[in-house]
C-alpha cells in the first residue's frame, strides 16, 4: 500500500498517541456545549477525520442516476432486465479483475494458517477442470493456467460465487490488519494460527486488548489505558465485497465520460462508444477494445493480424480502460455480482441502490459470545437458545431479506404465519418448490423451479462469448457453488461520506 494512501491514517495515529487530548482542541458540542476529548467531563472522544482513504487496488466510481437494464435487443427472449431509472451511490471498485497471482496469495495464506484444517484450503481451490471440453486439448490450461508465472497477471477462473465472497472477506481482514500494523497499533503476526489470525469483526468486538497488540497508540481519555481501534476512529476500512448488479452495470457503462452537465450524450450499449468492439480513435483505428469471440471458431483472428491477441483470457491490464479507469468491463471474463437472480428484479427492486440478494445479519452478544441474529430464515450461528429465537428479534423495522419480500411482520412471509420459525437455509421453499431432497415436492418434475436463493447473477462478456454479452445491460445466472472457465470476479467497497472525493 502506498505511503500516500496512509497519509490520513498516519495523521490520525499521530494525534492518537497523546490519547486524543490534542484532537479538535477546545472544540465543543454544538448541542450540549461539552468539550470534546476532555477527561474532566467524561472524555467523549472525537478523532480527526478527513475522508475515507482508497483501499489497495480500488478506484472511486462516482455515483449517480442512470437507465439500468437492457441496451441491446433481447435476442435470448429472457425479458429479465427491463430498462428503468435508478440511482447508485458512489463506491469503490477494483481496477482490474482478480488475477491468478492475487488468488495464489490467498491460497498461500490459507495453506500456512489452516495447517490442521486442510479442508479449508481444498474448499478455496479453483476448479481447474473447468478448462476441459469434449474433443478439445485443453490439458495445458488444466495443469498450468492457475500456477504458472506465464499466466500470473491473467484473471483467475474456476472460482464459484461462494469462493469469491470468501476471498473478499479474507481481503478485508488482511488490508485492515496491515493498516494497524503500519500504524504500530498491533504487532505483525508472522505465523498466524487457526485460533490467532486477525479478523476485523473479532477485533472490533473485543473489549480488552487484542492479543498481539504492539505499540497500542490509542489511549482512553479518562482511564489512560490503551484500547483497540474503534469504528469511530475512522482508521479501518469497510468490507471488501462483490459489487451489486446495479453497481457493476453502472461502473461498466462509465457514463461519467459521456455526459455534459446533466445530459448523457449517448446511452452506451457497451463500456465504450459505438456499436462495435473496435475503437474509433484515429491513432488506433480499428483495433479491438475488448477480448470477446469474434465468431464461430474465431477466438483471436488470423495469424499476423490477431484481432484481440488473446486465444483465451488476456492479462488484466490489456486494452483500454473505460472512463472510470476500469479495465476489461466488456470482455476477458464475465464477473460475479452479489445479487440473487430473479427474472422480475427489474420491476421490483428499489430505485435507490437497487439490490436483490443475500440475507444480512445483525451482530449481537448472547451469553457473552458474539453471535449473529440473522435476517431471514437462516439459523443463528451457535445460538445458545434457539427456542428464544422469536423473542430475540427486533420487530420494529423492515428486515433486510431483500430476496422474497419478507418484512418485519411475521405473518406477511410467503407461506403460513409460522413460516418464520423455519430454521433451514432454503428461505425460498415457500415460493419455489425446489426442496426435492426433503420430499416437499410431490415429484421431481412437479412444481419445480431452477430459481432459488443460491442462483447468483453474473455480468459482462468473456473471451468465450460473442459481442452480445459484452453489453453491461445483459445478465446471466449460475448456481453459487458452480464455476466455469469464463467467469471471474472483482471486489467493491462502499464509499462513506461525500460521494465526491475532497468534498465534505
Amino acid at each position: 500500500m502506498s505511503k500516500l494512501k496512509f497519509l490520513i491514517v498516519s495523521v490520525v495515529s499521530l494525534f492518537l498517541v497523546s490519547g486524543l487530548s490534542s484532537c479538535r482542541k477546545n472544540e465543543a458540542s454544538n448541542t450540549t456545549g461539552w468539550e470534546y476529548n476532555n477527561a474532566t467531563n467524561g472524555g467523549f472522544e472525537v478523532a480527526p477525520f478527513d475522508e475515507q482513504m482508497t483501499g489497495p487496488g480500488l478506484v472511486l466510481v462516482e455515483g449517480g442516476t442512470f437507465a439500468m437494464g437492457r441496451t441491446e435487443q433481447d435476442v435470448m427472449g429472457d425479458w429479465d432486465n427491463n430498462p428503468r431509472r435508478v440511482t447508485v451511490s458512489s463506491f469503490y471498485m477494483d481496477e482490474t479483475e482478480i488475477t491468478n497471482l492475487n488468488y495464489l496469495e490467498y491460497l498461500h495464506w490459507i495453506y500456512r494458517v489452516f495447517v490442521n484444517y486442510t479442508v479449508v484450503y481444498s474448499q478455496a481451490l479453483p476448479d481447474t477442470l473447468v478448462w476441459r471440453n469434449k474433443l478439445a486439448y485443453n490439458e495445458p490450461f488444466v495443469d498450468y493456467y492457475l500456477r504458472h508465472p506465464a499466466y500470473r497477471e491473467y484473471p483467475v477462473v474456476g472460482v464459484s460465487w461462494a469462493q469469491a465472497s470468501r476471498y473478499a472477506s479474507w481481503r478485508t481482514d488482511r488490508v485492515n490488519e496491515m493498516i494497524l500494523v503500519e500504524q504500530g497499533v498491533i504487532n505483525l503476526m508472522p505465523t498466524p494460527t487457526e485460533e490467532g489470525y486477525f479478523s476485523t469483526d473479532a477485533y472490533l468486538s473485543i473489549t480488552t486488548d487484542y492479543e498481539g497488540n504492539g505499540d497500542r497508540r490509542l489511549q482512553n481519555i479518562v482511564t489512560g489505558e490503551y484500547r483497540n481501534v474503534k469504528i469511530e476512529d475512522g482508521i479501518l476500512l469497510p468490507n471488501y465485497r462483490l459489487p451489486t448488479e446495479a453497481e457493476w452495470e453502472f461502473a461498466a457503462l462509465g457514463l461519467i465520460g459521456n455526459s455534459l452537465q446533466e445530459r448523457v450524450l449517448e446511452r452506451r450499449i457497451y463500456p465504450w462508444n459505438g456499436h462495435i468492439t473496435r475503437t474509433d480513435d484515429n491513432k488506433f483505428y480499428g483495433d479491438f477494445v475488448g477480448n470477446t469471440r469474434r465468431g464461430r471458431g474465431d477466438m483471436m483472428g488470423v495469424a499476423g493480424a490477431l484481432n484481440d491477441a488473446a486465444d483465451i483470457t488476456a492479462p488484466v491490464y490489456s486494452y483500454w480502460p473505460n472512463d472510470y479507469g476500469l479495465y476489461n468491463m466488456g470482455g476477458n471474463v464475465a464477473e460475479w455480482v452479489m445479487d440473487v437472480y430473479r427474472a422480475t428484479s427489474s420491476d421490483e427492486v428499489n430505485e435507490f441502490r437497487p439490490f436483490r440478494g443475500t440475507v444480512f445479519e445483525t451482530k449481537k452478544y448472547v451469553g457473552g459470545d458474539l453471535e449473529r441474529d440473522t435476517v431471514g430464515n437462516v439459523p443463528l450461528e451457535a445460538a445458545s437458545d434457539k427456542n428464544d429465537y422469536k423473542m430475540s428479534r427486533r420487530r420494529n423495522y423492515r428486515k433486510s431479506d431483500n430476496i422474497n419480500f419478507v418484512d418485519g411482520d411475521w405473518a406477511s412471509t410467503n407461506g403460513s404465519s409460522d413460516s418464520w420459525k423455519k430454521l433451514d437455509s432454503n428461505s425460498t421453499a415457500s415460493m419455489y418448490s425446489t426442496d426435492i431432497d426433503n420430499k416437499k415436492a410431490s415429484s421431481p418434475l412437479e412444481n419445480n423451479s431452477l430459481i432459488n436463493d443460491k442462483t447468483k447473477v453474473y455480468k459482462g462478456g468473456s473471451w468465450k462469448d460473442i459481442q452480445y454479452w459484452a453489453s453491461p445491460g445483459n445478465r446471466r445466472f449460475l448456481d453459487a457453488d458452480e464455476s466455469t472457465d469464463y467467469i471471474g470476479f472483482r471486489c467493491a467497497m462502499v464509499r462513506l461520506g461525500a460521494p465526491v472525493q475532497g468534498k465534505k
